[in-house]
């Protein structure tokens, strides 16, 4: 299960570059349900997601770099890319900042991923976090995909 809320962010933190980066690509192979290839850095899987907001089941599953390559001429759609840092937070908690690339920019969406809907209910972002946009479809990378 995959427990999580997501923000626009339109400032970003000054100290940004001190943070542990990740370059991701992924495309969708399917919308409904969910069905999504990705790189990040030099790590391939296909992801299943179930309907849903903050809340949804989700299933991970490894490829090599060859069945990635087959598969992302599959895919519908735009391949999203983005920049992903990591930076910690309290409670073991991480926020996952995400900046797109290309045709996306300058999108910026930070998610945060939570072990139980009751910390993610009672969570207060921090102050340059941007409109909750947990329960907008239209911030699914998915829809995002599917955009022009």
């Amino acid at each position: 299960m995959e427990i999580e809320r997501k923000f626009l962010v339109s400032s970003l933190p000054d100290n940004l570059t001190a943070f542990p980066c990740r370059t991701i690509e992924q495309g969708y192979l399917c919308t409904d349900p969910v069905i999504r290839i990705r790189r990040d850095n030099e790590k391939y899987e296909l992801t299943y997601k179930s309907k849903g907001f903050m809340s949804r089941q989700e299933y991970n599953l490894p490829l090599n770099e060859e069945a990635y390559q087959h598969l992302i001429s599959k895919t519908d759609g735009r391949l999203i890319k983005k920049r992903r840092y990591m930076i910690p937070l309290e409670n073991s908690l991480t926020i996952e900042l995400d900046i797109f690339d290309a045709s996306l920019s300058p999108l910026v969406l930070a998610e945060v991923e939570f072990p139980d809907e009751e910390s993610a209910l009672s969570f207060t972002p921090p102050e340059w976090f941007g409109e909750d946009v947990t329960y907008s479809p239209k911030y699914h990378n998915s829809t995002l995909s599917q955009e022009k």
